[in-house]
């Protein structure tokens, strides 16, 4: 099997996985702080088993050697769990998908602020049409009994949480920030549980409490091996399928319709990062 394909294969198997995290929120009847804790702790004690397996100690130590630039990585990565949590508590699975794919536009964003790289026509449109899909999406939250702008504001905090921690881990591309995950996650778990009392929903909901946290740990490690044999985007469009088949699936289980506005925004935001990277392949074989 060449690099290309497995590379292909690990990083859709990776998305696949990400892919029921809304659901199991939905499914998971506590508060969300308490979702968000065991999600956090389960997904960062399976990835710190997987590191210590293949890597052993050395790799934390190399990331406790990025000092600032670690540090606020760990630190955002670990707010996006309890921010994803509700995000998806306050609104639409569908509205919080849809927002994540604006991902790219943050990351441009923060590429030109902290690194100074150049923002592209390509890139300027792209972001007018993200915008744009955003726009309606919001516009859409109002109309909705399942979707609200706390949420909405919510998921576009992870996004560009995300897009900064990508940024950073660009600032030190000499280390490998895996080993920082577990960090992050089960970091953000233990101040979670200064404000919580988790064991009650755990007790009662064990086997889906730690589903959800062992399909996000196995998520995460193979998106953190898959792309680096594929072009990053490749990596973006494999990623959009999250948003197409998250909502899919909410809709399919529970019956959670995403509404008009949400489906029109969010075709909007997909179909512009789709030509856009479509566009990035095509120079890059040109090239």
């Amino acid at each position: 099997m060449g690099d290309h394909l497995k590379g292909l294969i690990i990083t859709t198997i990776g998305v696949l996985l990400v892919v029921p995290d809304s659901l199991f929120v939905r499914l998971i009847h506590a508060e969300p702080m308490v979702t968000a804790f065991w999600r956090s702790i389960t997904s960062g004690f399976l990835i710190l088993c997987f590191i210590i397996l293949f890597q052993g100690l050395n790799g934390f130590r190399v990331v406790l050697n990025t000092r600032w630039y670690g540090l606020l990585y760990i630190v955002l990565i670990g707010t996006t769990a309890p921010a994803f949590v509700l995000a998806v508590t306050y609104t639409s699975v569908a509205n919080v998908v849809f927002i994540f794919a604006s991902m790219p536009v943050f990351a441009a964003l923060f590429s030109r602020i902290l690194l100074g790289e150049h923002i592209h026509k390509r890139m300027v449109l792209t972001m007018s049409a993200v915008i744009f899909g955003l726009a309606i999406i919001a516009y859409g939250s109002g109309f909705s009994q399942i979707a609200s702008w706390k949420g909405d504001l919510w998921a576009l905090y992870v996004s560009g949480a995300f897009a900064a921690a990508l940024t950073t881990v660009r600032l030190v591309k000499s280390t490998s920030m895996i080993p920082a995950l577990p960090f992050a996650y089960l970091g953000g778990a233990i101040i979670m549980s200064l404000f919580t009392e988790p064991l009650n929903a755990f007790f009662i909901q064990w086997p889906i409490i730690l589903g959800h946290g062992l399909f996000i740990g196995g998520a995460s490690c193979l998106l953190a091996i898959g792309p680096r044999y594929i072009k990053s985007a490749e990596v973006s469009l494999l990623i959009l399928l999250e948003s197409v088949l998250a909502p899919i699936l909410v809709w399919a289980v529970i019956g959670e319709d995403p509404g008009y506005w949400t489906i029109i925004g969010g075709l909007v935001v997909i179909t512009s990062l789709i030509f856009s990277n479509l566009y990035v392949l095509a120079e890059q074989k040109l090239s």
